[in-house]
Order: structure tokens, then sequence, then C-alpha cells
């Protein structure tokens, strides 16, 4: 009952969180609060068992992320006002329309996971295997290495691009 109660007060704060980040005024609050977020979901992880998971998110999305963005958001001019123009284009219907699909299909997946107990059976069967990290080394090694192999070489080959890309304009 006590793992229900953390999670349903995450799941809130970072639905709360979220809807901050999007309403927020001001751009390096809508960053402050997309850290706080970033921190929830990482706390969530911590209660469904996965630190590998809230140990990279921690680092890769609070860390690495949010600092790229706070470098954009100092980059760009925020002194201009804001335009008053409107998109004759713009679809707040079917966006709206759209979102209540979305928010059935949660509800539909929430009352489907709660019919369907094992979890808890799932959790005890990562515990016995060795723990989470353990069995994600031996699949990323094993059955994803190919794939793994080649994650890493695109990332080498857009790194090489962007040093490139950066020289020739210095």
């Amino acid at each position: 009952m006590a793992d229900a109660t953390v999670f349903y007060t995450l799941a809130a704060a970072i639905v709360g969180f979220a809807v901050l980040v999007i309403s927020a005024r001001n751009t390096v609050h809508s960053v402050i609060f997309l850290v706080l977020n970033f921190l929830c979901v990482a706390a969530l992880y911590v209660v469904l068992h996965a630190e590998f998971l809230a140990v990279i998110q921690v680092l890769v999305y609070a860390g690495g992320i949010v600092v790229l963005y706070l470098f954009v958001v100092m980059l760009v001019n925020l002194k201009r006002p804001p335009e008053t123009h409107q998109d004759p284009r713009r679809r707040s219907r079917l966006g709206l329309v759209m979102a209540g699909l979305l928010l059935a299909q949660l509800a539909a997946i929430g009352g489907y996971s709660v019919t369907t107990a094992g979890s808890a059976s799932a959790a005890r069967a990562t515990e016995a295997a060795g723990g989470n990290v353990e069995q994600i080394g031996w699949l990323l090694y094993t059955d994803y290495l190919i794939p793994f192999e080649v994650a890493s070489m695109l990332l080498l080959v857009a790194m090489i691009g962007a040093i490139i890309l950066a020289k020739r304009e210095l």
C-alpha cells in the first residue's frame, strides 16, 4: 500500500511539473520545472526497482539535456515582445479530442494493469537473477551487441560531423 501511495504521489508530481513546464511564462522557470520533473521520474524509477535507469535519468536528462536547454535559453533573445499573430490553421478542437483519446488509452492501460497481477513476481525474478544492472549488461553485450555497436558508430559519425561543421565556421 505504501508503494502505491508513493507511486501515485510521484505520478501526480510528474504531471504537475509537466503542466508547469508548458505554462510557465519565464523560460528559466520552465527549465527548472523540467529538472524537477526529471528528478521525480528518477525517483519513480527507484520506487519501481530500476536503479540503473534512475541514475541514467539523472545523469543524462537532469544533467546533460537540461544544461543544453539552458544554453539555448541564454542564447535566444528573450527581450523581444511576444508575437500577437495567431495561426489560422491551428486546430484547438482536434488537439482537445486527441488529448481525450490519449487520456482514455491511459485509463484503459491503468485498468488493465490493475486487473492483472504479476508485478511482484517480476520484481522477485529480477532480484533472483542478480539485479537489473547485471541483466542489462548481459542483454546489452549478448543479444543486443550489434545494435549497440551500430548506435555507437552513429553517435561517433554525428560527433565527427558536428566537429567538421563547427571547424568550418571558425
